[in-house]
């Protein structure tokens, strides 16, 4: 069941699943989507661990509040909710945005983090300029327009093809983000550059990137896999950029090794 909080001055939607007092983990959502992305996670994890799907500001049941943001924004809303809700350090799993939330994560709070994992993201978006246009049709001709683009992005043909179903329920999830909480968000990823910051990031860290990713590429991920010293990149094939729906058993099974190691 969902449920809301205000941090950060925005209600906040989350939602609990697992046993109480299992080892906290969160996951963080991508731009357009909603915690549901995370469904294929679930049965996977919460035999052992207590998992917090939240909605990032802007997106699904959280408050799209005026934009722009930043990624210190997102950070904040992320750690008031770990402080409200009294849950102690946590294993903090983003895709996406929610890779970009989750190394600014480690480079400033380690205090709260038990591990990183950090999947189909980038620590500095090569061409900002690509959010403009995405603003100006989400803007002018509403996010259902933009649903077609992103969701060949966001999987293989392949994939497409035979997964009409998800595809179609992806579709609904980009169709219903909040124009507002969409622009606010492209804004602050537009302006991120973090690879500065990721040699100090110290936290125990996976990075887990799908081989055919053409928005955060491989080639993006072993950057932030050199930088962050002792982590760990596993690349799944056959996979596009939400890896831990097109490929969701092997996306699994590396999660769960992962954190049951540390």
């Amino acid at each position: 069941m969902t449920s809301t909080i205000t941090v950060n001055g925005a209600k906040v939607a989350y939602r609990m699943d697992g046993p109480e007092g299992g080892p906290v983990v969160m996951l963080s959502n991508s731009l357009a989507s909603n915690f549901t992305m995370w469904d294929a996670q679930i049965p996977a994890l919460t035999d052992k661990y207590r998992v917090l799907r939240y909605d990032q500001r802007g997106h699904g049941g959280s408050d799209a509040t005026k934009p722009p943001y930043s990624f210190d924004v997102l950070l904040e809303d992320a750690c008031g909710l770990i402080a409200a809700l009294g849950l102690g350090k946590v294993h903090f799993c983003g895709l996406s945005m929610g890779g970009m939330t989750g190394q600014l994560f480690g480079a400033k709070h380690p205090e709260m983090l038990r591990s990183l994992i950090l999947c189909d993201t980038t620590s500095k978006m090569p061409d900002p300029t690509v959010w403009d246009a995405r603003i100006k049709t989400a803007r002018g001709d509403g996010m259902a327009s933009l649903a077609p683009s992103t969701l060949e992005r966001w999987f293989t043909a392949p994939y497409r093809a035979k997964a009409k179903a998800e595809i179609e329920r992806v579709g609904r999830m980009i169709a219903s983000t909040p124009v507002e909480g969409f622009v606010g968000c492209c804004n602050a990823i537009a302006a991120m550059d973090q690879t500065h910051l990721l040699a100090g990031i110290k936290t125990p860290t996976l990075i887990i990137v799908g081989a055919d990713d053409p928005s955060t590429t491989v080639a993006h991920s072993e950057i932030i896999h050199h930088e962050i010293v002792g982590s760990k990149l596993v690349v799944l094939k056959n996979a596009a950029h939400l890896s831990n729906i097109e490929q969701a058993a092997e996306f699994n099974a590396a999660l769960r090794a992962f954190l049951d190691k540390h």
